[in-house]
């Protein structure tokens, strides 16, 4: 029994002695893996042998494969693969040096398995404003110090280990934290998720009584209703803010539409102005629709989304209503002055301008420039400035919107035969009246003792 402890001591030994060999003479492989991973280590140098044993050196040498036996302490996370030995589910306690050896000859080689460390704190989804820090790190139990930075959703690469970030819409997606040493890379992916809506559009939403209005306002892409309900969303509303120009009082602000979160349902306040919500919450979408604009809508819409937490996500649309005015009316007279007007409340901006587009038969002379004006001036119109006018709000050659006015013009002339039309109407009247008269004061006469006179005379 002491000759076969004092063989076995004598064995291990020697392995370890060969281990710190090996180690030294540069021989060693590092393979970087994070717990849970599936680790694969394959002798470089086996030559396709299938019978090798495989070693771990954490403070003792244990054998763990050959042949077919494993070793069964390690709970079914091993087997073996041709020449290569598979650990599944590597767990804190596997990292370290593993060995394999032919049955017939000295150790080939030690592979070092090195652990990668990745942490996000808080976890994810976070606000807008919270403080995000990733951090990437590796046990290299004495060996050389890899190289480590972290690559952002965006592809970009940041040189150091730990991230701290004020966190934005532009942190969500996935972070990749990358390990190397030249031959060897490790990249470890960590899923960020900022809780945030869409951006708002950064000009002015345009719209006139001839279209639709569309106040858009929606979540994130990426981001869920779950993620939103997981950071506790208190609130979710709507706000109007009329524009100066409209004539309503801007002084105070309009409260339109909240959103019930038990029930997922809008709700509005009287004062929704007969927007209506779009209803589709499970895309996030947010936004306030109506089939057609009016004056009155000018003014800036505030989406409002409110946490328990104290934050609360804004976004503002400004909407412009064009408008066409018709000085003295839309209904005339030939040869009547005709003062069209084409805005937006206020002077446009210098990279926006306006086309128009009279009626086919239109007195108006052509319009050489690209760029038409506000006011369109007819001295006098015809029967064929009568029908659409269409005023095209334009940045460069993309129509922004559009308004249409109808005009009705009567021909001069008409008004004058309405005139002797019901002129002689009346003269018809009178005579249709007089012949009554006569016929009744006829019959009168028929009782009369003069009638036989009144009979002679009537046939002269």
């Amino acid at each position: 029994f002491l000759l076969v402890t004092e063989m076995k001591n004598l064995i291990q030994s020697v392995l370890i002695l060969i281990a710190v060999l090996i180690s030294t003479s540069g021989a060693e492989e590092v393979v970087y893996a994070q717990v849970g991973d599936t680790v694969t280590l394959k002798c470089p140098e086996a030559n396709s042998q299938k019978y090798l044993h495989w070693k771990f050196d954490a403070t003792d040498v244990i054998e763990l494969a050959w042949i077919n036996d494993l070793d069964k302490s390690w709970n079914d996370k091993l087997f073996l693969s041709g020449d290569s030995l598979v650990i599944r589910n590597i767990q804190e306690a596997n990292f370290g040096k593993f060995f394999c050896q032919s049955p017939s000859g000295p150790p080939l080689t030690s592979i070092k398995v090195l652990q990668v460390s990745v942490s996000m704190n808080p976890r994810s989804p976070l606000l807008p404003g919270e403080t995000l820090t990733l951090s990437c790190s590796v046990n290299t139990r004495g060996n050389k110090e890899p190289e480590v930075y972290w690559l952002n959703p965006q592809g970009s690469r940041m040189d150091y280990r730990q991230v701290n970030k004020r966190a934005t819409s532009q942190h969500t997606g996935e972070w990749t934290c990358v390990v190397t040493d030249g031959k060897k890379k490790k990249e470890t992916k960590v899923s960020v998720t900022v809780v945030d809506l869409s951006p708002a559009p950064s000009d002015p939403k345009y719209t006139s009584k001839s279209k639709t209005l569309n106040i858009p306002c929606s979540i994130a892409p990426h981001v869920t209703w779950e993620h939103v309900k997981a950071r506790d969303v208190q609130e979710i509303y709507w706000q109007f803010s009329p524009d100066p120009s409209s004539g309503l009082v801007s002084k105070d602000t309009q409260k339109l539409y909240f959103l019930t979160l038990n029930n997922s349902l809008w709700k509005n306040t009287g004062q929704h102005r007969e927007l209506r919500p779009v209803q589709n919450l499970k895309n996030g979408d947010l936004s306030l629709t109506r089939k057609q604009g009016r004056e009155e809508d000018r003014g800036n819409y505030v989406c409002n989304m409110k946490f328990k937490s104290g934050v609360t996500l804004t976004r503002t649309v400004r909407v412009e209503v064009l408008q066409i005015i018709s000085s003295p009316q839309t209904d005339l007279v030939s040869g009547q002055p005709l003062n069209l007007t084409c805005s937006l409340g206020h002077p446009l901006p210098s990279d926006l301008h306006l086309k128009w587009s009279p009626p086919p038969g239109s007195s108006l002379p052509a319009l050489k420039s690209d760029h038409h004006p506000a006011n369109v001036i007819i001295p006098e119109v015809g029967t064929g400035d009568g029908g659409k006018w269409e005023c095209s709000l334009l940045r460069g050659k993309n129509q922004l919107t559009s308004a249409v006015i109808t005009l009705k013009i009567e021909h001069r002339l008409s008004v004058w035969m309405l005139v002797i039309i019901c002129s002689a109407a009346a003269i018809v009247i009178l005579i249709l009246i007089l012949v009554f008269i006569l016929c009744r004061r006829r019959k009168v006469q028929l009782n009369h003792p003069y009638i036989s006179f009144c009979e002679t005379t009537l046939k002269r």
